[in-house]
């Protein structure tokens, strides 16, 4: 049996919100990683220490792993049919995340438009919000991604 991976253009909804089968705890090695990777060596990241003594007490997640994070979840089934990420927009960080926090999302859709130009695509403008594992939303964005269409025999 051959599982479909993503949603075409017709399969998305206005209006319907889908909640994400897919979630991940964010783990110091996450961090840890990313923070090299990306040259983010902000203390508040990656040192105790300084951590403890600043306003939340604790090592904060960098906030570009938790968007990647988000936009990862999202794949399966915004994404996986993609031609094209357009556009993200409107990135708000909402609460802060930390080490070993598990993170889940939720995406709305915002609106279609279909391709002028070529049949075989159209435009899916949506809204994902991320939340930690205690029901607290952490990160909201919104993207526009190209879509293939299901080809129909004209």
């Amino acid at each position: 049996m051959r599982i479909e991976f993503g949603f075409y253009f017709e399969d998305f909804k206005i209006g319907e919100t889908i909640n994400h089968a897919i979630s991940k705890t964010i783990f110091e090695s996450d961090n840890n990683m990313f923070s090299l990777l990306t040259m983010n060596h902000h203390p508040v990241h990656t040192n105790l220490d300084y951590a403890s003594k600043q306003q939340h007490g604790k090592i904060l997640v960098v906030g570009t792993l938790v968007f990647s994070i988000g936009v990862g979840l999202t794949v399966p089934e915004i994404s996986g049919k993609a031609i094209a990420n357009l556009e993200y927009e409107s990135v708000k960080h909402l609460a802060p995340v930390y080490l070993n926090d598990t993170v889940y999302a939720r995406t709305r859709i915002l609106e279609k438009v279909q391709s002028k130009s070529k049949k075989d695509r159209g435009i899916v403008y949506v809204e994902t919000i991320v939340n930690n594992q205690n029901h607290i939303d952490v990160l909201s964005f919104r993207r526009k991604v190209l879509v293939k269409r299901r080809m129909q025999n004209d």
